[in-house]
């Protein structure tokens, strides 16, 4: 009996360094999981590259994969969509590979519904102060947008309770080695491995 692939995902507040987490996470030579890139149609951030960080689509051509359901989740956040190909999920864990997701909040909720059984992790920012410094530090926000985010983000982190865990973003180092912790641990989770092992037994 083929052991399904887990569906990570991690999710938090704009600016709480979800994708500088995911990348650290990636560049260590003994991560397995496979990283689902997501869609948007806000414009490429410097150094950002189409089909590594992003997928970059026409707002137009978003709304069609909206249409054909083609997203696993999707939401408009500050103007801008952001949404999770589908076939490429569903695909990856029926092969016992393990998906990671970095989303945002809106589209976690829309994946819990779908994929009850995922690992839902939350990334909170150590003090809303140092959320707005590090979103102001950017340089890519006006003032007001930076209010509009931080209003957001409030709202965001009193959702945290829908998660099963927090990691706080304290140091990138300490939240990559939570959250690689975390997944080792619902690995072995009662839940997720006795199906198995009744297999087995009944086998023997």
């Amino acid at each position: 009996m083929k052991k399904k692939g887990l569906l990570i995902v991690l999710s938090g507040p704009s600016g709480v360094g979800k994708g500088t987490v995911r990348k650290a996470i990636f560049s260590q030579p003994d991560t397995k999981f496979e990283y689902s890139i997501s869609m948007t149609t806000r414009k490429p951030r410097e150094g950002e590259i189409d089909g590594v960080d992003y997928f970059f689509k026409e707002r137009e051509e978003f709304e069609e994969l909206i249409r054909q359901g083609k997203l696993l989740e999707y939401a408009e956040y500050v103007g801008n969509y952001y949404g999770t190909p589908v076939d490429y999920v569903k695909e990856t864990l029926e092969a016992g590979k393990d998906v990671f997701l970095e989303i945002e909040v809106q589209g976690a909720r829309q994946v819990r519904e779908k994929f009850p059984d995922g690992l839902f992790i939350f990334l909170a920012p150590p003090s809303l102060s140092e959320l707005e410094l590090r979103i102001t530090q950017r340089g890519t926000e006006t003032a007001e947008r930076i209010r509009d985010r931080m209003e957001k983000a409030r709202k965001e982190i009193e959702m945290m309770n829908l998660y099963d865990y927090v990691v706080e973003n304290d140091t990138i180092e300490n939240a990559c080695e939570k959250i690689k912790a975390i997944v080792v641990a619902e690995h072995c989770r009662t839940t997720r491995v006795a199906k198995l092992y009744k297999k087995i037994l009944e086998v023997e």
